[in-house]
């Protein structure tokens, strides 16, 4: 993992607490989420995990969080940080990662939700899955509004002057 991403981490864990927001992710003490967690709980965040019991061991769950939900499965996993989330993060991640943020788009462009997606694109991660939601559109299969209605921002910084998070 490029420092880079561990750095931004970080600074997305202070964010939400310098904000006054909680964080809701999926519970583990390993990986970029792991730095998330320990920043925002060490800046007073209020942070919940929401782990698949199947889970418990492989992601290593995160011993020192305010709430633990265990749940059975990953879609009531999903479902669950549908529930209770604000909004939504992506920062760089894996196959897990990219599900969930799609998911999370679907579920808006369905009408399921009506909450902000955001994408933390540290290092440009999140370009060639911006270019292929771009290639959607041209070739139309989803329609500029949906590409649109994603918030994007290369820094936390960045990130944290959006109005979304204005007091």
């Amino acid at each position: 993992m490029r420092a880079e991403y561990a750095a931004a981490a970080a600074a997305v864990g202070q964010g939400l607490a310098g904000a006054g927001w909680g964080l809701v992710y999926g519970g583990g003490q390993v990986g970029l989420m792991g730095i998330v967690a320990d920043a925002a709980l060490s800046a007073g965040a209020e942070v919940t995990g929401v782990l698949p019991t199947f889970l418990d061991r492989q992601e290593i769950a995160h011993p020192g969080l305010h709430r633990m939900e265990h749940v059975g499965s990953l879609f009531e996993r999903k479902a669950s940080m549908m529930r209770l989330s604000d909004a939504f993060l992506a920062l760089p991640g894996g196959i897990g990662t990219l599900d969930e943020l799609l998911e999370v788009v679907a579920w808006r462009q369905l009408g399921q939700c009506d909450k902000p997606i955001m994408l933390l694109n540290t290092a440009g991660y999140f370009e060639l899955w911006l270019d292929g939601l771009r290639q959607a559109v041209r070739e139309g299969f989803l329609d500029q509004h949906e590409l649109t209605r994603l918030i994007v921002a290369d820094t936390p910084a960045r990130l944290f002057a959006l109005p979304e998070f204005a007091a």
